[in-house]
């Protein structure tokens, strides 16, 4: 080979690697400019999205109230009485954690949950956002919070096929029961 080519060579990766940078650079502006661009409308999407859920779960409430230091809990009010507290309940379920809200009365009693997010199989463990599981929910203290297999009012029935889905939904929302109770015994001072 002769030294010609060999410079040929050099030059020829020296302007495919500069070729190479400067796609890059181009590209990380651009993924840049759009994240700025687009991420306050998807963080403006994320806290409407999570007031439509709790606007759902305590349809009475007049307004909400985030609790200091309490992260991502809000206090349901009507009129100047709190009728609800909403709060995370994020459970393991068989394909992840399972992101939910739940709304609980200040007597730690559960009203609702809402799942905000799951990888759940479908057919099988996603039937836990329809109202035929969650209406079971309604007004159970945390110690009737438990999963069964054979139907009875006091605890929650399992889902077919999705043991493992409904004890994390259970358990989530049973972790968020006892949390408020334990935050409401603590305000009636």
């Amino acid at each position: 080979m002769s030294h010609d080519a060999h410079d040929d060579n050099s030059n020829s990766i020296f302007k495919i690697t500069l070729s190479l940078a400067l796609t890059a650079l181009i590209s990380g502006v651009i993924l840049a400019t759009t994240y700025a661009i687009t991420e306050p409308a998807a963080a403006a999407q994320r806290v409407k999205a999570k007031n439509d859920a709790m606007r759902e779960l305590v349809k009475d409430a007049e307004s909400f109230k985030a609790i200091d230091g309490k992260e991502g809990w809000y206090a349901g009010i009507k009129g100047d009485k709190v009728i609800a507290y909403v709060v995370p309940a994020n459970s393991k379920g068989y394909g992840g954690t399972i992101e939910m809200l739940a709304a609980v009365t200040p007597e730690g009693k559960t009203m609702d949950f809402k799942v905000l997010k799951h990888n759940e199989t479908p057919g099988l463990g996603d039937k836990m956002v329809e109202s035929k599981f969650r209406n079971q929910f309604a007004k159970k203290e945390a110690k009737d919070l438990e999963v069964v297999k054979v139907p009875t009012d006091k605890n929650i029935q399992s889902l077919t096929g999705a043991t493992i889905t409904s004890r994390a939904v259970t358990k989530g929302v049973k972790e968020a029961v006892e949390a408020v109770a334990a935050y409401s015994a603590t305000q009636k001072k």
